[in-house]
């Protein structure tokens, strides 16, 4: 288990990477979906795996609405790549500061340690919970989404700029 918990690690924090490295957003969006894979697989691993597959899928269903969106808006004619030379500058740039923190950091048992606050099996109590108490406040967090969608459509629309010529 241990051993599965180190790989999501590796891969959210490479994931994240990808994503700070500032390629174009048809690459960044890969990151995005490697560091959402790897972070519910780190829940999965606490045993949290109810939250840890609604989690992945409605992170992954909003990040696909951002990424067409972004993609629409900002469409480049030479995207940036993984093998352009600034993003492999900023990916050994970000490696190398994590490299420096790590060797800060003492070795810590780190599973020792959440492993203290873990419980096993609390994400269905929290499931009926969260629709039993708080199923308006889902309802309007749905709506607040909603409005700010069309606000957001609003805002950024332009009769010449971008791909999306109205």
């Amino acid at each position: 288990m241990a051993y599965i918990i180190f790989l999501g690690l590796f891969g959210l924090v490479f994931g994240m990477i990808g994503v700070a490295s500032n390629p174009s957003p048809y690459y960044a969006a890969f990151g995005l979906v490697l560091g959402a894979a790897s972070g519910c697989l780190i829940l999965s691993g606490f045993g949290i795996t109810f939250l840890s597959l609604i989690l992945f899928l409605i992170y992954l269903g909003g990040m696909m609405v951002v990424f067409a969106y972004s993609a629409a808006m900002a469409a480049e004619p030479y995207p940036e790549a993984w093998g352009n030379m600034s993003v492999v500058f900023y990916v050994l740039f970000y490696c190398v500061v994590l490299g420096m923190g790590l060797g800060l950091v003492d070795s810590i048992d780190v599973l020792s340690i959440v492993g203290e606050f873990s419980v096993v099996r609390s994400d269905w109590g929290g499931v009926s919970v969260l629709y039993y108490s708080g199923g308006w406040l889902l309802l309007i967090l749905g709506w607040v989404l909603l409005i700010t969608l069309f606000v957001v459509l609003e805002v950024t629309r332009a009769v010449k700029y971008g791909s999306m010529c109205l």
